[in-house]
């Protein structure tokens, strides 16, 4: 990993930083919301999933889903942050058609979940190394959904849909250590992988699971350094908030397009005005959603109808102890166990499944090779026809078939990028590939030494130059692994030719 280099803007007046802090809320994985027995099943027709708490019927009180709490609690541990022993709710008031009380049950001066920080790798992109950087967590608190409002099934009038009123979510509120539209996306992939690791939230972001609200700002060279120093807030210049992403490539295209914005309007010798926005993914722009409240202008006050949450160090010492490994120690282990590379292991380790389907791969075999073959070949592939891992047309026990082949020299490694393309358009395993097309590797040193023989033979000019030209040898490589069907084994061929030739 090499050293986090800031991610400059060019303007008219120079250079420009990006400062990000991300509000991340991720739907607790639970069976019943956070304040009734409603299901929190995705799909249901509208208004299916709606107790009375929920939709805010006279004299119904919520009662605390200890679940949840309890989910809270493991997602805390995992952020290595503190658990506060005392926490309670609060009435956040505001108005809309989908927020039947007229307020959001969530938890303001004393969240649940205290200061924390998770180390967040980046992969390279645009020609530019992979790096590691650190994104303290300023607090996780627990609130509850509103529901949703439908504009497009009729013309002249909104419907409500309250199925996902009063579903809990988790908000992990970061501080604003980002910056660059990469890290952000990056950062969001951590944070989802260590909450699908725990068993707090499935992440799933196409249901609104997990979404993010990135706040954007943008300062001269050197003002994250002075609020680094400071902690004056005043140094990052003024942040606009883009609501409800849920994509890791519209939140890089928001952010990029919203400092732009932002560049724009101060070289222009305009201000950047505090509000929320939108972001438009057909037109790739942002636009105003609203002016952006403070806290004062919600009126927080605490719930009189919920009692502050106590909790015992007992308690939270158990959900520690049955943590599941997480990414990072995944990553460790990785490193260790399989001596892989920090960003190898940090790509396999990435998500359960990823990890899982590795270590079948890599059971009883080469690890390095295995991981080659799981990250760059199979990923490659499936990323290339946006596919999950899930969608695999190669199992593991079947990749790991063919990693085999190569390893007992039954096969070289070009004809096995050929048989794994033969085995994704068929299914069949590598083995009955090899055996039908006749593609074992020829290690019979005889008849390469003939091969060798007649090359050199048809070429003696290029023969008598190897000697003062060594690297010249490569081009007789090429010529026996062509008139051998490429079925040579390259390690042969080379000996032999060193020998012939005197290389």
């Amino acid at each position: 990993m090499t050293e986090r280099t800031p991610y400059l803007i060019s303007g008219d007046t120079g250079d420009w930083e990006v400062v990000m802090g991300l509000e991340v809320h991720a739907q607790v994985a639970s069976s019943a919301k956070l304040f009734s027995g409603a299901s929190t099943e995705f799909g249901a027709d509208p208004n299916c999933n709606v107790s009375l708490v929920d939709a805010a019927m006279p004299g119904m009180l919520p009662v605390i889903n200890r679940k949840c709490v309890e989910q809270a609690v493991r997602t805390g541990l995992g952020l290595n942050a503190e658990i506060n022993l005392f926490s309670r709710f609060d009435r956040k008031n505001y108005f809309y058609p989908d927020l039947p009380q007229g307020y959001q049950i969530s938890q303001f001066a004393h969240p649940i979940v205290g200061e924390g920080e998770i180390e967040v790798d980046v992969e390279p992109a645009h020609g530019d190394p992979a790096y590691s950087f650190t994104v303290g967590i300023e607090r996780l608190h627990l609130e509850q959904d509103a529901g949703k409002s439908i504009h497009d099934m009729d013309p002249d009038s909104t419907y409500v849909d309250l199925n996902r009123s009063g579903v809990a979510l988790m908000e992990i509120v970061s501080k604003p250590h980002i910056r660059s539209p990469y890290e952000a996306a990056s950062y969001v992939k951590k944070l989802k992988s260590i909450v699908v690791a725990l068993g707090t939230c499935d992440g799933d972001m196409e249901k609104g699971n997990l979404r993010a609200d990135v706040n954007v700002s943008v300062c001269k060279p050197g003002g994250y350094d002075k609020f680094r120093e400071t902690g004056d807030f005043g140094h990052l210049g003024i942040r606009c908030e883009i609501k409800n992403m849920n994509s890791f490539r519209f939140i890089q295209q928001a952010i990029e397009y919203e400092a732009r914005r932002q560049i724009a309007i101060l070289e222009d010798g305009g201000s950047v005005d505090q509000e929320t926005r939108l972001f438009d993914t057909v037109k790739g722009e942002t636009r105003s959603m609203r002016s952006k409240e403070d806290a004062h202008d919600y009126r927080y006050f605490p719930d009189p109808d919920l009692l502050p949450l106590e909790i015992d160090q007992t308690w939270i010492d158990e959900i520690k102890a049955d943590l599941p490994e997480l990414p990072d120690e995944k990553r460790a282990r990785f490193e260790s166990e399989y001596k892989l590379s920090r960003y190898d292991a940090g790509v396999l380790s990435s998500d359960a499944e990823k990890a899982e389907f590795f270590e079948a791969v890599a059971k009883g075999r080469d690890p390095k090779l295995s991981a080659n073959w799981v990250s760059q070949e199979l990923f490659g592939y499936l990323n290339k026809n946006d596919l999950e891992l899930v969608e695999t047309p190669v199992s593991a026990a079947q990749l790991g078939g063919l990693i085999d082949l190569i390893s007992d020299d039954t096969i070289s490694g070009k004809i096995a990028k050929d048989v794994f393309a033969k085995m994704i358009e068929s299914g069949d395993d590598a083995g009955v590939i090899v055996e039908r097309e006749g593609l074992k590797q020829v290690t019979d040193t005889g008849a390469i030494e003939a091969i060798v023989d007649e090359i050199i033979a048809a070429n003696p000019e290029q023969a008598a130059g190897v000697r003062e030209k060594p690297k010249a040898i490569g081009w007789f490589v090429g010529q026996v692994m062509k008139a051998s069907g490429g079925k040579a084994n390259p390690g042969a061929v080379n000996k032999i030719l060193r020998e012939k030739l005197g290389a």
